[in-house]
């Protein structure tokens, strides 16, 4: 069993900034890359960064220079800092990771999703 958990979603202004976070536990042998991705009402899902086990990112076009995802290996938790926050990034935010269990099983396991809005 691997449970994904974030955390550090909320309602920020216009140009503040929100940190996210996201702690894996659970049945893991090795986390291989995570990400993000977010989806807004109406929209479909898509990707927002993600980053290798090595530390190489990949950011979507619309939050390079604002957002930066890191890793913390030891903690098994991902980060998603995001600076200068516009309305447009308003939308449930999910954490991604592909995990190889202990039961040697290569899976993709997602969060349960948190809220950022952004609004004055």
């Amino acid at each position: 069993q691997v449970q994904l958990v974030e955390s550090g979603g909320g309602l920020v202004q216009p140009g503040g900034s929100l940190r996210l976070s996201c702690a894996a536990s659970g049945s893991i042998f090795r986390l291989n890359t995570m990400g993000w991705y977010r989806q807004a009402p109406g929209k479909q899902r898509e990707l927002v960064a993600t980053i290798t086990s090595n530390g190489n990112t990949n950011y979507a076009d619309s939050v390079k220079g604002r957002f930066t995802i890191s890793r913390d290996n030891a903690k098994k938790t991902e980060y998603l800092q995001m600076n200068s926050l516009k309305p447009e990034d308003t939308a449930v935010y999910y954490c991604n990771a592909n995990i190889l269990t202990m039961t040697l099983r290569v899976a993709d396991f997602w969060g349960q999703g948190t809220q950022v809005t952004v609004s004055s």
